[in-house]
This record gives C-alpha cells, structure tokens and sequence, in this order.
C-alpha cells in the first residue's frame, strides 16, 4: 500500500476529487494547509499598506491506496490540477506498513 499526499492549489479540489473518484478512488482526507515553495509569497496592500504574504494557501489531499493504482492515481491528480503556472504543487508517494479501520478492526487492504 502507499499513501499519496498531494498539495495542490485550492480552487482545483472539485476537480481532483471528481477524476479521482471516477478512476475508483473511495476515500481521502483533505486540509487546508499554507506553504510556498519557489512561488516565494507575493506582497498585497491591504488599507493603504503594503505586505509580504510568505504562505499561500494551498490544499492537501492524502490517499490511502493499492501499490498497483498508483500511476494512475497520479495521473489523474496531475491532468486536473496542472495550470502550468508556478505553485501548481507537489505531489509525494511513501510506503504505508499497516493500515487498520477501527470500527471493525479490519487490516491493509480491506481497511482502505
């Protein structure tokens, strides 16, 4: 199993969570996170004021899947939330070792 964690830019969630479920993608667990990476921030004026905002906002979405959906869960992430412009976001795949759903005390695949 892997988890796939994917910061992407906020306005393209219904667009992720709608390619994802048609590849057959059950669930996931989505945050509303800050960051930046190379986009660096950007300055606003804000009542005659100007300031540095250093964290964008952005969206995380983390997955829990099969080793073998993989590609194809990134795929899909990637064609729906790719603008082609600087902070498009990330996108980082790890091993999961053990999955467990508490109500029923089901383990790894079956808990997905």
């Amino acid at each position: 199993m892997k988890k796939i964690e994917a910061i992407i830019k906020p306005f393209k969630l219904d667009d992720v969570r709608e390619a994802l479920g048609e590849i057959g993608v059950t669930g996931m667990t989505v945050s509303e996170v800050k960051g930046f990476g190379r986009q660096k921030g950007h300055t606003e004026l804000y009542r005659g004021a100007e300031y540095m905002v250093d964290f964008l906002p952005k969206v995380k979405l983390e997955i829990v899947i099969a080793s073998e959906d993989v590609d194809r869960c990134i795929e899909a992430i990637m064609a729906t939330a790719q603008t082609g412009k600087i902070g498009d976001g990330k996108i980082f795949v790890t091993e999961v070792e053990r999955v467990i759903r508490i109500r029923t005390g089901e383990e790894d695949a079956s808990a997905i």
